[in-house]
């Protein structure tokens, strides 16, 4: 079966950036002129997505605003003769179908996904966060659908870490055989384990393509680590029932753009691609003082 839908938690409060995220969303970040969901969202719908699921929170209104119509701006932009802006605003709203769930509760990453279970319906589907962006080709959704057509069963997303001193930010695999050169067997998930506990070297960031049978799986979950659902401990459950695999995407480049060191980078890096922008802002940079 076809994946045609995506499950993206925007609920979070963003306390990373506060006081910016006390009245706007962090995935409303801009990286030069497109928040940091748009690039999430394009990601999603070149790789075939059509359906766009946002499981919202309180203060989250601006992501919808974004991505719905905004009819008096079109009238103005037409009056002005700006037809190239009136469309590149409305190709915004029309690139998929979106679909936004309020999370009344902030309860985890499993009670997150659980909102998204009616509308998912009998169908694999894709979770991703919703401040996470990766530069490259093939996109990280690409390669982990091409995994997925190839063994028809979950598939995780998977990071080498060795070396980068994060054991307490991400969760890590417990890793079983090879069944390719950059897929494994998943025997587990450990949620932040800290550096000196990692299982193995793979990391497990916010990549998922996951089957209908992880929600029965959730509504039975117990509270877990602060009083919250884990999605983590959902995926473990699944992996004894049947095979789940975590693929490791190549060629790509990761911003973790809930971090404000990394979110800079993203802005910096992302501006310098621009053909409108790029070579003004290298020759700019190069009369600083570093």
């Amino acid at each position: 079966m076809s994946i045609r839908k995506i499950v993206i938690p925007v609920a979070g409060y963003g306390t990373r950036f506060l006081p910016f995220t006390k009245s706007i969303p962090k995935e409303m970040l801009p990286i030069v002129d497109r928040p940091v969901i748009q690039y999430i969202v394009q990601e999603a719908v070149e790789a075939g997505i059509e359906e766009i699921i946002l499981i919202t929170g309180y203060s989250k209104r601006a992501i919808e605003d974004y991505f719905d119509y905004n009819l008096e701006l079109e009238f103005l932009l037409e009056k002005s003769g700006k037809l190239e802006q009136k469309k590149m605003i409305r190709d915004v709203s029309d690139v998929a179908r979106f679909i936004y769930i309020r999370q009344k509760e902030q309860l985890g990453t499993g009670h997150a996904v659980l909102q998204a279970k009616e509308v998912v319906g009998n169908e694999p589907f894709v979770m991703f966060g919703g401040d996470d962006i990766y530069d490259g080709r093939p996109s990280r959704l690409q390669q982990m659908i091409n995994a997925y057509d190839k063994f028809d069963s979950p598939i995780l997303h998977a990071v080498t870490r060795e070396g980068h001193g994060d054991g307490d930010r991400y969760g890590y695999f417990h890793a079983g055989e090879h069944v390719d050169e950059h897929t494994f067997r998943v025997n587990g998930v450990v949620e932040k384990p800290g550096d000196n506990n990692r299982p193995s070297k793979y990391a497990s960031l916010s990549g998922y393509i996951l089957t209908p049978d992880i929600f029965p799986i959730i509504e039975q979950q117990a509270p877990g680590r602060g009083g919250e659902i884990w999605l983590s401990e959902a995926i473990n459950e699944l992996a004894q029932r049947r095979p789940v695999f975590a693929h490791e995407c190549t060629d790509l480049k990761y911003y973790d753009c809930g971090n404000k060191l990394e979110y800079l980078k993203a802005v910096v890096e992302f501006s310098l691609q621009r053909q409108d922008l790029g070579e003004d802002f290298k020759n700019y940079l190069k009369t600083l003082s570093l």
